[in-house]
């Protein structure tokens, strides 16, 4: 998303160098303020959805709450063609971006085609999306494809080093690590608050062995506005369990390789593989669930007891 927004800019300039925005110029300081009129970004927004009735015979979480998939209806898609098939206010590119696309239902993605196909002249679309096999083909045959791989290990860890968050050499290579590889992510991890709220949850995972009567709902009442995050943090954590159960090795928190070894030592693989799949397929929804902090607690509950199996 950063990249397709960096190049989005850098068509907008109007004193780019080398292809890289100048960020001094009018075009730029408008884009940064989201109102330069030759640009669009749609994504989906909450009131633009499609919910699913909950399945009263289940007890598990994840059947229970009511979901919300946010999508990316036709009509915003028609706005935007609309907006390509008119002349650019600064003389220069109209330039729209769609972000995810695999948000878009079928017609939002059919109204897009006739676009596609025969872009008018000056025209960048940018499609982005980490999920291309939901797309239709039909659209996937009518675009450029740009793959954006993870760098270089370090390449990553000298770029972090050199940002402005004064990051030692250690502390990248452990942000790394549990950003699975991708620098962007681990940097937005690097803030003193994150970095705190992520380790009093580990805090909290790693203890859940020894601790009889785990305050799980004041645990989840705490992470309910960061759900997001601590669903991460809890499969990246059982990951790391199961590495150490199967294979003696950590990926994502290197640190916590000695207190993921115990607890391994304690599951049944069968158990926690199973509950692996659950928070997985948990991610198709997981940003818009009505009951955050039950959730969170389910599956605090859950890997409590799977820890706990053979005390």
């Amino acid at each position: 998303m950063d990249l397709a927004m960096a190049m989005a800019k850098s068509m907008l300039c109007e004193s780019a160098v080398d292809g890289q925005a100048c960020n001094t110029c009018d075009a730029c300081n408008w884009f940064e303020q989201g109102n330069h009129p030759d640009f669009r970004r749609v994504e989906p927004l909450e009131s633009e959805s499609e919910e699913s009735s909950p399945d009263s015979s289940s007890d598990k979480p994840a059947k229970t709450a009511k979901r919300s998939n946010p999508l990316i209806k036709v009509e915003a898609v028609r706005e935007i063609t609309q907006f390509l098939s008119l002349s650019a206010h600064r003389g220069g590119w109209r330039v729209a971006l769609i972000h995810p696309v695999e948000a878009m239902n079928v017609s939002a993605a059919n109204a897009l085609l006739k676009t596609l196909e025969e872009p008018p002249s000056r025209v960048l679309l940018l499609l982005v999306t980490h999920q291309v096999g939901r797309l239709l083909p039909t659209v996937v045959s009518r675009c450029r494809k740009v793959h954006v791989p993870l760098p270089e290990a370090s390449q990553a860890l000298q770029w972090l080093q050199q940002s402005d968050a004064n990051i030692s050499a250690a502390e990248a290579s452990a942000l790394l690590a549990e950003s699975g590889g991708a620098p962007l992510v681990a940097l937005a991890s690097s803030t003193p608050e994150r970095s705190a709220q992520r380790e009093n949850f580990l805090d909290f995972l790693a203890e859940l062995m020894e601790t009889r009567q785990p305050d799980v709902c004041q645990m989840a009442q705490s992470y309910k506005d960061a759900h997001v995050d601590a669903w991460n943090w809890l499969l990246r954590w059982v990951h790391d369990v199961l590495g150490q159960k199967l294979t003696g090795q950590v990926r994502f928190y290197l640190a916590r390789a000695e207190q993921t070894a115990r607890a391994g030592r304690t599951v049944n693989v069968a158990e926690l593989l199973a509950f692996q799949r659950e928070l997985m397929q948990a991610a198709k929804w997981l940003r818009h669930p009505l009951q955050t902090q039950l959730l969170l607690e389910s599956w605090l509950l859950r890997y409590a007891e799977i820890v706990k199996t053979k005390l």
